[in-house]
């Protein structure tokens, strides 16, 4: 198992080094610039101010000196927007909120799907499983932009019960839409796969193997098929956890969260290329780290996959 971890984690470092150097050319290949305006500066203006946050230096110099600060200082650099405030600034204060929902969201979204799924795989062609598909169906038809208008239309402007927007500290009145409209289509996804993959489980030639011997129906789904069912399950739910966080975007729009989508935003609509690519290589660290994570859970889970 040591030397598994080892050669993923040999591929994941020069992947994210690779991730930062194409995020780097491809923002500074972009039209424009961040002091570009409608109105230009005046040349000695201009070029002080790229002087100042190093601008004016070779483009592979600009690229070296920001690689070594992320590497060795893992620092941004400084907010070309926000004179005050630097990259690093600006993350510490939005990421904690869109970790906080974001997590709620992911707890809340693969609890209920996993065991939607597992109901519906063992009650199948019942109710409940008409039922399951039917709320996954549904529930994947209203994806986190539509559905968060929705919800504050319902239940703040029609019902008047919980505040349209706002954090507050994250109080629990404040979470509850958020985590709702970004937990929904993935829970519908992952009851999806669950029952899938349980209904393939059931029907192998062990499990009525199991039955046949008589033990009990909660013996046979627990100790025998919930854990080669929840392989499938667990190779989604990593990148599910990148997709709650980067799926923000739209949920910090809607309910004014103050999280790290609304300055992701921001920094495209006022071209704060710092804030802008310090983000985009967060979500993509998110990404290979929690990729990381899903592949040592799968080892864990089936150990042929060490070799």
């Amino acid at each position: 198992m040591l030397g598994y971890i080892i050669r993923r984690l040999l591929v994941a470092i020069p992947t994210l080094l690779i991730l930062i150097v194409i995020c780097f050319l491809l923002m500074h290949s972009a039209p424009g610039g961040p002091f570009t305006s409608e109105r230009p500066l005046p040349p000695q203006v201009l070029a002080n101010i790229e002087a100042k946050y190093g601008l004016d230096q070779p483009f592979w110099k600009q690229m070296w000196d920001y690689v070594w600060g992320i590497v060795t200082r893992f620092d941004f650099g400084p907010s070309f927007a926000y004179k005050d405030r630097n990259v690093n600034d600006i993350i510490a204060q939005g990421f904690p909120v869109t970790l906080t929902y974001g997590l709620w969201s992911f707890v809340v979204a693969s609890t209920i799907g996993i065991s939607l799924g597992i109901a519906a795989a063992i009650r199948h062609n019942t109710w409940l499983d008409f039922f399951a598909v039917g709320l996954s169906f549904t529930a994947q038809a209203l994806p986190n932009f539509v559905l968060a208008p929705i919800l504050v239309i319902i239940f703040t402007l029609w019902l008047g019960l919980l505040p349209g927007g706002g954090w507050y500290g994250g109080q629990w009145q404040y979470l509850i839409m958020p985590v709702i409209a970004l937990s929904t289509s993935y829970m519908a996804s992952i009851a999806r796969i669950t029952r899938s993959s349980m209904l393939e489980v059931l029907n192998t030639n062990y499990i009525r193997t199991a039955r046949a011997k008589g033990l009990p129906t909660r013996t046979v789904i627990w100790r025998h098929a919930l854990k080669p069912t929840l392989m499938p399950v667990i190779s989604y739910l990593g990148p599910v956890f990148v997709y709650v966080i980067t799926g923000s975007v739209f949920v910090d729009l809607y309910f004014s969260t103050g999280g790290l989508g609304q300055s992701y935003v921001n920094s495209a609509l006022s071209r704060d290329y710092a804030v802008l690519l310090g983000v985009t290589i967060l979500y993509g660290a998110l990404t290979i780290v929690f990729n990381l994570i899903t592949d040592l859970a799968y080892a864990w889970l089936d150990p042929k996959i060490r070799y």
